[in-house]
């Protein structure tokens, strides 16, 4: 699965999908209904390295495997979208059986 630019973008937009559902329904909750915003701090910065590693290997791929920009926008943005995580592996699946 790492051993490729495809492989590595998959697991890099699952990861970061999930830490950012970890910050929507974990750390800011604990900020705001528990008066305690150390884990958004933590989780926070976590993801803040994830999504850039995600812009990056979204960037790597999209020229390995010679897709449109187009296609490349309507990943990120659902790299926005909580569970969107789960829309990317959808489309990317689809897209490579075209």
């Amino acid at each position: 699965m790492l051993k490729s630019a495809f492989g590595r973008f998959r697991l890099i937009s699952i990861i970061e999908g999930l830490s950012f559902l970890l910050l929507v329904f974990v750390a800011m909750p604990i900020k705001y209904l528990g008066d305690n915003p150390i884990p958004v701090k933590i989780v926070g910065m976590g993801h803040g390295v994830l999504f850039i590693l995600f812009c990056m290997a979204l960037f790597h791929v999209m020229y390995k495997c010679k897709w449109s920009k187009g296609f490349g926008v309507l990943l990120f943005i659902y790299s926005l979208i909580p569970f969107g995580f789960i829309m990317i592996e959808k489309a990317i699946n689809k897209q490579k059986k075209d």
